[in-house]
């Protein structure tokens, strides 16, 4: 016998994929069992919940407004059986966070088995977006933001500051030899961001728009990028200090950077409730910790 919770933990993976396929991937099952469960739910409310077509699935508006209402009960269960853990002071639940590419890799991924013995009641769950994501819609508890915030609705928490630097391989500058003031990076190659465009303003005096000859879209390709010689890049220390201590990479123009500056900030931010979650409050108190020396 089929649980009615499975069925609608499998209506909100398809919601959240866009598709059948997407969530029988996602939950590791066949497309037919996931059918088979928005069907039942369909059947048992005499209500269809999904428009169906041949290139996506969408919620009809009775669906819409079903799927709010389920999302906010699994939310009131999700709290329930936490306040029971907490009263045996052990945290327990899924906890989704979502940090920018190189801080999930340089930051979070190197403590994880420290803080999982911790808290082994903690389902954790780390996805990656180095674009701004709606935390709401994605269902995530917590985000890593690197630099100023501008939304209203989250509740942010300082986690620490992590300088940004002008760096270069040596490989890249016995080539291409030294950049020893702001002016001679006009004779180098720069490696920069796609978007948001504001990423190619370097803190050099009052702020410098620099023109990348080589853009990408992750901090992380910006680094490897760099490792390998392809130009000089602008990028913060949390990602690069092992590189810097081996000597893979050097700074530059250190004397003529402006710090502190509003990108080298680094906040924890998450839905503003009327309590602070176990699960949140473990997690910000850990890693804050660890992230006092970025």
């Amino acid at each position: 016998m089929k649980s009615r919770s499975d069925d609608l933990f499998f209506l909100l993976s398809v919601v959240d994929s866009g598709s059948f396929s997407g969530a029988a991937e996602q939950l590791e099952v066949s497309v037919t069992r996931v059918s088979r469960a928005v069907t039942r739910l369909e059947q048992s409310l005499n209500t269809t919940l999904l428009n169906r077509t041949t290139r996506k699935v969408g919620l009809t508006e009775e669906g819409r407004l079903f799927v709010e209402k389920v999302r906010g009960g699994l939310a009131a269960l999700d709290d329930a059986e936490e306040q029971l853990a907490i009263r045996k002071q052990r945290p327990a639940g899924r906890l989704r966070v979502d940090a920018a590419n190189p801080f999930l890799l340089h930051q979070i991924v190197p403590h994880v088995r420290e803080f999982r013995a911790a808290y082994p009641d903690i389902e954790l769950e780390l996805t990656a977006s180095d674009a701004i994501v709606d935390l709401l819609e994605r269902r995530i508890d917590i985000a890593i933001r690197i630099g100023a915030l501008d939304d209203s609705t989250l509740h942010a928490r300082a986690v620490g500051r992590s300088p940004l630097s002008v760096v270069a391989s040596p490989d890249y500058l016995e080539r291409k030899g030294g950049c020893d003031t702001p002016a001679d990076l006009q004779e180098h190659d720069i490696i920069g961001f796609t978007a948001p465009e504001s990423l190619n303003i370097w803190h050099l005096g009052e702020g410098m728009k620099v023109r990348p000859a080589i853009r990408a879209s992750s901090g992380e390709a910006v680094r490897q990028l760099c490792l390998q010689g392809n130009g000089i890049a602008y990028l913060s220390r949390f990602m690069i200090a092992n590189d810097l201590e081996k000597g893979d990479l050097v700074e530059l123009l250190d004397d003529y950077l402006v710090r502190p500056n509003h990108r080298e900030l680094v906040n924890a931010v998450y839905y503003r409730n009327t309590t602070l979650s176990a699960r949140i409050q473990v997690f910000l108190d850990f890693f804050s910790q660890r992230w006092k020396n970025m």
